[in-house]
């Protein structure tokens, strides 16, 4: 990656009003209902009877996932911007993506793992994702020995914490108890929610980069790749932990989709919808990242729905 190319992806800057934030963090707050209208009290019984599966896709989430992404921004070095490092690991700090249970399903995974693990990432996502991206944040910079002026990384921990329970904690209990009381409710429900969750990301993107496109589209080949490699990266921890401590063949599965998957949503809300990084300029490279992993791994996880799909069909 050229200097130029660098410079153009850093130079890419989103401005929002209060009443754009203040929509971002609504429409976020819906996605996030939806995704909690399919968990059930009682879907966590019989995954929590043999918790093994349930703690290593935590492990490989919250634990594995950030410090891998860590060494490979290092590893990466000067090919790429410490700002697209950053993202990389805003990413990686989010929790799992609200498709994966989908994905889940079309791969002939165990679809209650999915979704308890889901759940729960989702309800740490309060504490882990702002305490992992200031733990590997700040040792990227420390180690990476960038060169010239670089702000320092200081996150406000209580507005992130407020931030992320109001988005994820306060939806993910309403979604619950309507799933609990209201089941004909949250039956209808579900699927035109999930259908909202996917087009505002989509028009997040848009709108994001609608006035920034030229620059975009000059480095998207770039950034195609980043996200690329760190998208591989992600499946295989969760492959290679379930696989590795001999899960049964849909729990593997169901942790390849989960780690692969992650909720890039909140990682760009928090980016636009808040003011956490309005001291850390320049951040165009963390946009690009968080924004083309929300389109990327949608792609990824349907060719891994479909190749897991396609072995069982030539066991059959």
């Amino acid at each position: 990656m050229t200097a130029e190319t660098i410079a153009a992806i850093d130079q890419i800057d989103v401005q929002l009003n209060a009443g754009g934030m203040n929509t971002i963090n609504i429409v976020l707050a819906f996605v996030m209902y939806g995704v909690a209208l399919g968990i059930r009290p009682g879907t966590f019984v019989e995954v929590f009877k043999k918790p093994k599966s349930v703690l290593l896709g935590m492990c490989a989430q919250l634990v594995l996932l950030p410090l891998f992404t860590f060494f490979l921004a290092l590893a990466l070095g000067g090919s790429i911007s410490w700002t697209i490092a950053m993202g990389m690991i805003l990413v990686a700090s989010c929790p799992g993506g609200n498709i994966s249970n989908f994905m889940s399903s079309l791969s002939k995974a165990n679809v209650e793992l999915s979704v308890s693990l889901t759940a729960i990432s989702t309800a740490l996502a309060v504490f882990m994702t702002p305490f992992n991206f200031w733990l590997y944040g700040n040792l990227y910079l420390h180690f990476a020995h960038i060169p010239g002026d670089v702000p320092t990384l200081v996150i406000p921990l209580w507005d992130v914490l407020k931030t992320i329970f109001i988005l994820l904690g306060v939806p993910l209990v309403a979604g619950i108890l309507t799933a609990r009381y209201l089941p004909k409710v949250a039956g209808a429900l579900k699927k035109p929610l999930q259908w909202v969750s996917i087009l505002f990301f989509l028009a997040m993107v848009v709108l994001s980069f609608w006035s920034n496109r030229v620059a975009f589209v000059q480095c998207i080949k770039y950034i195609f790749l980043v996200v690329l490699i760190h998208n591989l990266l992600a499946l295989a921890i969760g492959f290679v932990t379930g696989t590795a401590f001999k899960l049964p063949y849909k729990d593997r599965r169901t942790l390849t989709i989960e780690t692969g998957i992650q909720n890039s949503g909140l990682g760009l809300v928090l980016l636009l919808g808040t003011a956490i990084f309005a001291h850390f300029p320049p951040h165009g490279g963390m946009l690009v990242i968080t924004a083309w992993w929300g389109i990327w791994h949608i792609v990824s996880g349907l060719t891994v729905s479909a190749i897991f799909a396609a072995s069982d069909n030539r066991k059959k």
